[in-house]
């Protein structure tokens, strides 16, 4: 089976008239095969998180090194979004379906050096081969998405990829748990080998071979792409950091090496961003903040939620992580209801309702901490999950419809990309916050809870900077649809 006809055109601009794609069409023969093959291609990724995350302390008190469980995940995420980074390029050089075979490899590769590990130093040699795989094959299947479905079909596809994320939030930590506990954690690990064979056959199967049309081959940026993975490397080593200034200081310094870093790339004449990213007179500026803000402030919840329940509420490790599956889920069924509206207008005038719902959410936690009503934390997550939900797929749509189509898979590939960098961004601001409160394992109970609440105010003064671009990324969509024609306009003179 090859690429559908109708599927190039999903990157010209919704048509006025609304035609609506139905679920059932997903699953039918034309289309069964590429929706399987995408959303394999993204459960690698989310089923790799939650199952090494449960995994990987039993692995560090069989090898010792505590000490460096917490690299395990930075590696991991820094690798990978160098990897989103270089997915673009990647593609125009070789084509998704050679990519994404390579990237399969590399993952894989990773996955047998960590699962054959005897020390902690290679399982952080495999994590980031991991990491260096999967962020290519994440950033490439949301490129293939306009390419393998007609625009009917595009909010379905986003919606079947927020049920594998639900699924891999709800039963990976229960999956890798029980084959940690009844096998070893190195059979955690080892589930990624199959999985990933079987992408292998299925991108064999479905993706078309790089088109004989000769195309410009753009050098690969090897300096830029090497000061975004060293910011967002500093950002996460911050983290990791005990003294609240030292955070502080190493905070501002990758961040100002990020801002000079997208500086540059903005004046390369071979960038690494879509023209346009992160200009606020634009949907695709103002769009791609929110991609980068919302994981941001929901980063608060993300690293400390489950910790605060357990330590100012007494919940059970299974209870405190019930809220987690609540947001999920919430996700994952709002995306579902809205991939399901008829008017493409509609989903896009909901955008906004994403980080206006995130506010209210990330609101009700901090209310909860202060006045102790822990039962206005599911509520809130429940909030939270919808907002996500509620403008997730039709917003990465849309950035992929303004974008021109020469920068189309920059765009695509952005995505995910942006998202792990807003949590690795959030979970270090946060991080500074709650240190400077005096959040310790030792700090006592009231100290710990001015500790959260600062964090979590400030995600809710983060989340309305996020509900001020989803305000505006409405109102720059809903005016001519010409962002991406308009984007043909030169760029400023390249340096290298």
């Amino acid at each position: 089976m090859s690429m559908t006809k109708d599927g190039p055109s999903a990157g010209k601009p919704s048509p006025n008239v609304d035609t609506e794609g139905r679920w059932s069409e997903l699953l039918q023969p034309r289309y069964l095969a590429a929706t399987v093959t995408l959303c394999l291609g993204v459960a690698l990724f989310a089923f790799n998180e939650f199952f090494i995350s449960t995994a990987l302390p039993t692995a560090v008190e069989e090898f010792g090194g505590a000490a460096l469980l917490s690299w395990a995940f930075t590696l991991y995420l820094v690798f990978a979004i160098i990897g989103g980074a270089l997915a673009a390029n990647l593609k125009a050089r070789f084509g998704a379906r050679n990519t994404l075979i390579a990237a399969a490899i590399v993952f894989v590769f990773g996955t047998m050096i960590a699962t054959l590990a005897t020390s902690m130093p290679q399982v952080l040699a495999g994590r980031l081969f991991q990491g260096l795989g999967e962020g290519v094959i994440a950033a490439i299947c949301y490129a293939l998405i306009p390419e393998l479905f007609p625009p009917r079909l595009v909010p379905k596809v986003f919606g079947a990829e927020a049920i594998v994320w639900a699924s891999a939030a709800f039963a990976g930590p229960l999956i890798s748990g029980f084959l940690t506990e009844h096998w070893s954690w190195r059979a955690a690990f080892f589930v990624n080998i199959p999985a990933a064979a079987i992408f292998v056959a299925l991108v064999l199967a479905i993706v078309p071979r790089q088109s004989s049309i000769a195309q410009i081959v753009q050098s690969i940026p090897l300096l830029r792409l090497a000061g975004f993975g060293v910011g967002i490397l500093l950002i996460s080593v911050s983290n990791m950091l005990q003294n609240g200034f030292a955070m502080a200081a190493l905070l501002v310094v990758a961040i100002a090496i990020l801002i000079n870093t997208v500086h540059l790339d903005r004046r390369s004449q071979h960038s690494i961003l879509p023209l346009g990213a992160f200009a606020v007179g634009r949907p695709l500026g103002t769009g791609l903040w929110i991609v980068l803000l919302m994981p941001l402030a929901q980063a608060s919840g993300s690293v400390f939620l489950v910790y605060g329940l357990q330590h100012l509420w007494d919940f059970s490790p299974t209870a405190a992580g019930f809220s987690s599956a609540l947001m999920a889920m919430s996700w994952s069924l709002t995306a579902i209801l809205v991939a399901s509206l008829r008017s493409h207008d509609l989903r896009v005038r909901l955008i906004a309702t994403g980080p206006l719902l995130l506010f209210l959410g990330l609101v009700g936690i901090t209310v909860a901490i202060a006045t102790g009503e822990f039962r206005l934390v599911f509520a809130s997550q429940i909030a939270i999950g919808a907002g996500f939900g509620i403008c997730w797929g039709t917003l990465s749509q849309l950035l992929m419809d303004v974008s021109p189509i020469a920068e189309r898979d920059k765009t695509s590939a952005l995505l995910p990309t942006l998202q792990s960098a807003g949590y690795a961004i959030g979970a270090a601001v946060f991080g500074v916050a709650a240190n400077l409160r005096g959040f310790d394992e030792g700090a006592r109970v009231a100290v710990m809870q001015e500790a959260l609440f600062a964090v979590f105010a400030m995600s809710c003064l983060i989340s309305v900077l996020s509900l001020f671009f989803g305000i505006r990324t409405v109102r720059l969509a809903r005016g001519p649809r010409s962002s991406g024609r308009r984007a043909s306009a030169r760029r400023p003179m390249p340096i290298e």
